[in-house]
């Protein structure tokens, strides 16, 4: 029975370590998984910064006019030039429509994994991995996935190299490191939900919010903000499995 028990241990230690943050920083030099040295950023991406602006833009067009009704009362507040913005959008798909009378036609309210299936073509959600102890994974649940699309987003408090992000790195297997030593904790739980909840509440400018806080709820607004729950493969299995994603980094 301990030597059951110290195996499950160990084989749990063996894949959580490189979520946690001081275990990376003393095998940072020596540890090939950890470390993954790219010539040129440019070289890295297998879709350009533009493409990837394009598809998030049409998604959240998309879905801001889908979600209209409940936007227009924060639309009133803001000035008339960014106003007019939203008014050329409205008018692509109803050209006769004023801006603040449409939420009275507004009849359909789609859900958010629809308007994504309606724009690109394909919906992706979360569900039950089919790995072995895997846990969650994400899935395409309609539709086909192109060559080179973006299928999701990480979403997370983002830490930069000096800031402390030890106790939320405790049991969490969301942080993401990103090759400048950027780290993105994508945990919807725990410590690392109330972190993110408290930026969120920090940053807001009266109702105005500054980022999306649906995706740590079970209903997320933004239904490509479940990048924290696509399964990777581990060194062994690289062999043997091919890889159909890759990860990019992309600043607004």
């Amino acid at each position: 029975m301990p030597g059951r028990l110290l195996r499950g241990l160990r084989l749990r230690w063996r894949r959580y370590r490189y979520r946690f943050v001081p275990w990376i920083a003393l095998n940072l030099s020596h540890n090939p998984r950890t470390l993954r040295y790219v010539p040129e950023e440019s070289k890295d991406k297998v879709i350009s910064d533009e493409d990837v602006l394009g598809t998030l833009l049409k998604v959240f067009q998309a879905l801001f006019i889908n979600d209209f009704s409940k936007q227009s009362d924060i639309l009133t507040m803001l000035p008339e030039p960014v106003k007019s913005k939203y008014q050329d959008l409205l008018s692509v798909q109803h050209p006769r429509v004023k801006l603040l009378e449409y939420r009275h036609h507004q009849q359909n309210i789609f859900k958010p994994e629809e308007v994504l299936y309606k724009t690109l073509g394909f919906s992706v959600a979360q569900a039950t991995s089919s790995l072995i102890s895997a846990g969650k994974g994400v899935f395409v649940t309609k539709g086909l996935v192109p060559k080179g699309a973006v299928v999701s987003m990480y979403p997370g408090t983002v830490y930069h190299k000096y800031e402390p992000i030890f106790f939320q790195s405790i049991g969490n297997p969301f942080i993401f490191r990103c090759l400048d030593g950027l780290l993105i904790d994508g945990n919807d739980k725990g410590i690392s939900k109330v972190v993110y909840r408290s930026c969120n509440g920090r940053d807001r400018l009266g109702p105005l919010k500054m980022s999306d806080s649906t995706w740590l709820t079970s209903e997320i607004q933004n239904p490509l903000a479940i990048g924290q729950y696509v399964n990777n493969c581990s060194n062994d299995q690289l062999m043997s499995v091919i890889r159909n994603l890759m990860c990019l980094r992309f600043s607004l």
